[in-house]
């Protein structure tokens, strides 16, 4: 059974930073692609960025392109959201999940939630204005 496990969540005001991480165990971390989702109240889970297996191709949500970056360590089977300008729409709980490389990278599905197959329990990720 894959674990996923995050940290790094918290509260921060408006255009402050924060790194997410996200410590893979239980799988070889290599032959899954990783993703970040998050989900508010009331609204349904959103993709935020993923990261191909290597680390070679990435993609982001238009609402995060160019203020998140997502980065993996894969001797350290760990992937990371680092978070920068952060807005108070982006309070969420942040949720990280992993896919196997056989189901591909496709910019559409990699997009969507349902074509993940392990997540974490995710973190909390406040931002105040």
């Amino acid at each position: 059974q894959v674990q996923l496990v995050e940290s790094g969540g918290g509260l921060v005001q408006a255009g402050g930073s924060l790194r997410l991480s996200c410590a893979a165990s239980r799988l070889t971390f290599r032959n899954y692609h990783m993703g970040w989702f998050r989900q508010a109240p009331g609204n349904e889970r959103e993709f935020v960025a993923a990261i191909n297996w290597s680390g070679g191709s990435t993609y982001y949500a238009d609402s995060v392109a160019g203020r998140f970056t997502i980065s993996r360590d894969n001797p350290k089977n760990t992937v990371y959201l680092q978070m920068n300008s952060l807005k108070p729409e982006d309070t969420a709980v942040y949720y990280c999940a992993a896919k196997l490389i056989s189901l591909g990278f496709q910019s559409r599905d990699t997009r969507i939630a349902a074509t993940y197959t392990s997540w974490g329990q995710g973190t909390q990720v406040t931002v105040s204005s």
